[in-house]
């Protein structure tokens, strides 16, 4: 059997887990609003036209922040458009997804929502065809407590008090040919700036998201944020990424090796981040907002061309088997052991559209991917540790030999848990992990979760929706305050212990 170490010093740690690193995504496109999460006539949903029973899965997920309402989408809103009374509200071509948006679920229905679903807002402005008169003027009706005309019509809308959005996107995905309004990065840079002071102005306290490159693939990127950041660094808190990941080439073993391709993204955008931090002489850290990833195997989708300008079709609903939960565990793992300057993260997206939850007219379900970000969410909280991970590697094409085991402790000393994720990667073979934990005493072994199933290609469905869930581990063990587990062929592990 194969042999791997973890190895972990109670004083050597990378930083505190922002739960926001375990956010989601919904944008105004498919069946994410419509049919997701507002359904109204549907027998799953209350007086609102809230589907309950994505409420009931997205609060499970337990999901600190949702990035809303784009996406390619916002480039081409006018936010004026979702609220007050919904007959008076313009059915508008959108053309980014190529539909008609019906502007039925808007900016306060959303917010009526993050209540219920136990969720926070990221809200974006738009970039694209609007400014910063229009981000402004959200800021005002949305934070502003009364007594000037967009505070006052959002109480005429209903909304006696404000409701206090404090993290908000400039925009989205600006450098990219398919956005509407897309801009060089000091066009850019210049206008997130303009745009950055004239929301502070309206809220000093609110928090702001500069757009980095759309991909780490992009011709752009690399000099994109490091002029962008020129222009805005002292106005923003955040820069943001944006990446997706397939396994089209059919090929288990370079996909699972993608989690590498985030880590060596991230450290890229650290690297210009300082290094313009440096140049300007800031004290200031420029921190990075992971606002989207996820697997995609269906881009670019073609197949609903046959929908367009129709509302809410089918778009983009990826099926998601056993070996993307793999993938997502290992890319929850990244996000963790970049705690120091990760603060924000968005799985995209949150409902129907490449997401963890599905929905139909009977009922709602939970996708293979839903499982290692609850996981992540529910446990990942805390201090996460400077891992080191002894383990047999195998080789890839695109980023050369790659640990076969994936891991990252996380310590939350404040209830005395202390959780180990890991992700063994290994096809064919059983690997015997150990762990000297003798410095954490007085914590005992309490449950090891496992995920894995025969069928890398396995689902789940609406009719078989417990084909892949997590079960119980087996043979974990401590001794003399050394753990020694095996974690079985392509598996995901959650492996907790108690003060």
């Amino acid at each position: 059997m194969k042999q791997a170490k973890i190895i972990i010093d109670r004083h050597f740690t990378i930083g505190e887990i922002d739960r926001r690193i375990y956010g989601s995504f919904l944008e105004h496109m498919g069946r994410a609003v419509y049919g997701g999460v507002y359904q109204p006539g549907n027998p799953h949903t209350d007086e609102n036209g809230f589907r309950t029973d994505t409420i009931e899965l997205v609060k499970e997920l337990n999901t600190p922040v949702v990035r809303y309402p784009g996406g390619n989408f916002v480039s081409g809103f006018n936010w004026e458009d979702s609220v007050g009374p919904k007959e008076n509200r313009p059915r508008r071509a959108e053309t980014a997804w190529k539909v008609v948006e019906t502007n039925q679920f808007g900016l306060n229905e959303f917010m009526e929502w993050t209540k219920k679903a136990g969720t926070a807002p990221l809200m974006a402005v738009n970039l694209g065809t609007r400014g910063i008169e229009a981000a402004k003027s959200i800021v005002e009706y949305c934070n502003f407590e009364g007594g000037t005309y967009f505070s006052d019509l959002r109480k005429k809308h209903g909304y006696a008090k404000p409701h206090h959005i404090r993290m908000w996107c400039l925009g989205n995905e600006m450098d990219g040919w398919w956005q509407t309004g897309a801009k060089t990065a000091r066009e850019y840079g210049r206008l997130a700036n303009e745009t950055a002071k004239a929301m502070k102005a309206v809220d000093p306290a609110i928090e702001l998201v500069a757009c980095g490159s759309s991909g780490p693939l992009m011709p752009t990127f690399g000099s994109w944020e490091s002029t962008v950041l020129e222009h805005c660094y002292d106005s923003v808190e955040y820069i943001s990424l944006h990446s997706y990941y397939n396994n089209k080439a059919d090929n288990t073993r370079e996909f699972l090796a993608n989690n590498m391709g985030m880590d060596e993204f991230i450290n890229s955008v650290i690297a210009i981040c300082d290094s313009v931090r440096a140049k300007k002489q800031k004290k200031k850290r420029i921190n990075l907002s992971f606002d989207e990833w996820n697997i995609w195997n269906s881009f670019p989708d073609t197949s609903y061309k046959e929908d367009e300008w129709s509302v809410a079709p089918h778009q983009l609903e990826d099926v998601y088997n056993f070996e993307d939960a793999l993938l997502v565990g290992s890319l929850l793992i990244t996000l963790m052991r970049h705690a120091d300057r990760v603060k924000i993260a968005c799985m995209a997206q949150l409902v129907n559209v490449i997401a963890p939850i599905m929905t139909s007219d009977k009922g709602a379900w939970r996708q293979t991917i839903f499982y290692p970000f609850l996981h992540a969410s529910r446990y990942g909280n805390g201090t996460a540790m400077n891992t080191i991970v002894e383990s047999p590697r195998y080789e890839t094409r695109s980023f050369g030999p790659v640990p076969s085991l994936d891991s990252v402790v996380v310590w939350n000393e404040e209830s005395g848990e202390l959780t180990v994720f890991a992700v063994n990667k290994d096809l064919e073979n059983d690997m015997e992990v150990t762990c000297d934990l003798r410095q954490f005493t007085g914590y005992s072994l309490q449950e090891h979760t496992l995920m894995t199933h025969d069928d890398l290609k396995a689902v789940n469905t609406e009719n078989d929706p417990d084909r892949v869930v997590p079960a119980a581990g087996y043979g974990a063990k401590m001794t003399d305050g050394k753990l020694s587990v095996v974690l079985g062929k392509h598996s995901w592990n959650v492996i907790r212990f108690k003060k």
